[in-house]
């Protein structure tokens, strides 16, 4: 494999199939008050929720250095290959993009870097970075896995309800969601993400009801691809995924845990599907 995929640790994608596909993951950092840990590396997703529990006060998120791309980038050229393409966090939300672009250019003279801005999230992401890695496999050039990947983002669609929206404005990724402010509190919001930031979608009265919602999403767009459920570590996935089974076969969907970075905004409990739309 001649082509390098490259991502970072919001794409909230199971070891195994990172592992499987030979994907390179930049982490992000949390911080707990002062003290900072690596994504994926200092802190597992069950290990986030738990301190969560037991913090007074909500964590925050961290872009990589481009110190931390450059050893990615640097080190895809030392393992042999030719190209790198990183499918990277959307830019409107985070600063990991900027990061990316600045340690590609130093390393232009070593490695060609392609740079994807996903417009997307968690398992989102997730499911373009499983494309690109893929093509990666089956030996298209660099330049191709990149239009690809590029052609995927106004096909790819995330869906999420929340039991609160003030993870989400404490850390300022708010968007187009503020709207949602001053309606009844017990209000369950649905959110979409739309051209990279965070945008109101629909309120319902109960969990139930958002779960419901989601399903309907799904089913509104047609035949989808890809179709996955992610979860900030909520005790009723099971019911959105009966749910989703009468779409798409239970045993097709993958099911996904939200990690530290997407769950410092989602908070707790937050409920979400992703998948994506054929090509015409």
């Amino acid at each position: 494999m001649t082509v390098k995929v490259v991502t970072d640790s919001s794409c909230d994608l199971p070891q195994e199939l990172v592992d499987e596909h030979g994907i390179a993951i930049v982490p992000l950092t949390i911080r707990f008050g002062e003290t900072e840990y690596v994504d994926r590396r200092d802190l597992s997703s069950e290990e986030f929720w738990k301190k969560c529990d037991a913090q007074p006060t909500l964590p925050e998120t961290a872009a990589p250095s481009p110190g931390a791309f450059e050893e990615a980038f640097r080190t895809a050229h030392a393992e042999g290959h030719e190209a790198v393409v990183a499918v990277l966090l959307s830019g409107g939300l985070s600063a990991t993009i900027q990061s990316a672009q600045l340690a590609a250019e130093t390393v232009k003279d070593v490695i060609p870097v392609h740079i994807v801005d996903s417009r997307t999230v968690s398992t989102a992401m997730g499911l373009m970075v499983l494309d690109t890695a893929r093509l990666a496999e089956k030996g298209a050039r660099a330049d191709e896995i990149a239009a690809s990947a590029t052609d995927q983002i106004n096909r790819t669609k995330l869906f999420a309800t929340f039991d609160t929206l003030d993870n989400l404005r404490k850390g300022g990724r708010i968007g187009r969601a503020q709207a949602f402010f001053g309606s009844v509190l017990s209000m369950k919001p649905v959110i979409q993400l739309v051209d990279g930031v965070v945008e109101a979608e629909s309120r319902q009265r109960t969990r139930s009801r958002s779960m419901r919602y989601l399903a309907d999403k799904v089913k509104e767009f047609g035949a989808v691809e890809h179709l996955t459920l992610m979860h900030a570590d909520a005790p009723d996935v099971d019911e959105l995924l009966d749910m989703l089974a009468e779409i798409t076969p239970r045993d097709a969907i993958l099911v996904a845990k939200i990690g530290a970075v997407i769950g410092t905004h989602s908070g707790p409990r937050a409920l979400g599907v992703a998948f994506q739309v054929p090509a015409a």
